[in-house]
């Protein structure tokens, strides 16, 4: 996958999860949680989809570098390259 590809995977799970979620004024390098106001459990349900689509096991001590977007797909790029 290319980093626009995880991007675009990344808003349609959180799209999945808040269909009300706001991405008009979403800054790639600023907390998730904050900007869409995530909770713990909107989250835990963000690692789950990514477990369940992509057989992804991520561990929960690498949870802080899922906080952005920019991070995400940064942390992910590796994992989802040859999808």
């Amino acid at each position: 996958m290319t980093r626009d590809e995880i991007k675009d995977l990344i808003v349609e799970i959180i799209k999945d999860i808040d269909e009300d979620a706001d991405f008009h004024t979403l800054q790639s390098d600023l907390p998730l949680r904050d900007q869409l106001d995530l909770d713990s459990m909107d989250f835990l349900d963000i690692v789950m989809e990514l477990r369940k689509r992509h057989k992804l096991q991520i561990p929960e001590a690498d949870y802080p570098q899922l906080a952005s977007l920019t991070s995400c797909v940064n942390y992910l790029e590796p994992l989802l390259k040859n999808i």
